[in-house]
């Protein structure tokens, strides 16, 4: 039998006191929301590194380049998630931290429509990614490291995501996120706000000339992205946005 320890609760309150104070907390939660977006445009001002060495990977289709990753959209971030031997689990798993993340990462369509990509990467052959990726149902790119390209980016002993973007051919690193910091990841918003181009919504603070639109206009159905404009969700989201504004709520 489990036994269970006394636990020290808080106190029992009226409807009206617990109102009161969930009011108060909600001040330092909204408190917190604009601190945290004030530091995602902040890291949308951090200087790039250019990353001047071809680094090789192996895919499903064979090899391919870091350039290759992006899949030709403008914004990449690859997790290095540990599976290969010397892994506790190889080769039935991944290590188990690595999978609760992969298990978090939503629909990739909504990342995707933001011009941005998200792979994996580890040191597992492609047969053996291949087959975690069926028995876990896991729909992200995953490819297998062959070079320095983990230790080169501060990944060979711990987790972590890697920011780029790339003008043209060239590529570039603007961020990284490891140890606790990816324990948030797997929305498409912690994705966006690690990412030099943010949510590219009108209310972002970014740096001039980069893209944006109106909120809530580039939603849609995960399924639905290359049915081009919606007029009638334009004017809806638009009346959505209105509305929240006026209470304050961005």
């Amino acid at each position: 039998m489990i036994e269970h320890t006394a636990m020290k609760t808080p106190p029992i309150v009226s409807r009206q006191n617990w109102e009161a104070a969930r009011e108060q907390m909600l001040v330092k939660e909204k408190a917190t929301l604009r601190a945290k977006d004030a530091l995602a445009a902040e890291r949308r001002r951090m200087p790039w590194m250019e990353v001047d060495k071809a680094y090789v990977f192996e895919g499903p289709n064979g090899k391919a380049s870091l350039l290759d990753l992006f899949e030709g959209r403008r914004q990449l971030i690859v997790y290095r998630a540990f599976f290969e031997p010397g892994v506790y689990g190889w080769p039935e798993h991944a290590c188990r931290g690595c999978s609760l993340g992969a298990d978090q990462v939503g629909h990739l369509a909504h990342l995707n429509a933001r011009n941005t990509t998200l792979a994996y990467a580890s040191r597992a052959p492609q047969a053996d990614i291949t087959r975690l990726k069926q028995r876990m149902g896991w729909e992200m790119p995953w490819y297998t490291i062959t070079d320095s390209f983990d230790k080169d980016f501060g990944v060979d002993e711990w987790h972590g995501h890697n920011v780029f973007i790339r003008n043209g051919d060239r590529i570039f690193r603007t961020y990284f996120i490891n140890s606790r910091g990816d324990e948030a990841m797997g929305t498409v918003w912690s994705y966006l706000d690690a990412t030099p181009l943010g949510r590219q919504e009108i209310w972002e603070d970014s740096p001039e000339g980069y893209p944006q639109t109106p909120l809530y206009s580039w939603w849609n159905w995960h399924d639905n992205y290359d049915a081009g404009a919606d007029k009638t969700w334009e004017q809806v989201s638009a009346a959505g946005e209105a509305a929240f504004r006026d209470k304050g709520e961005q």
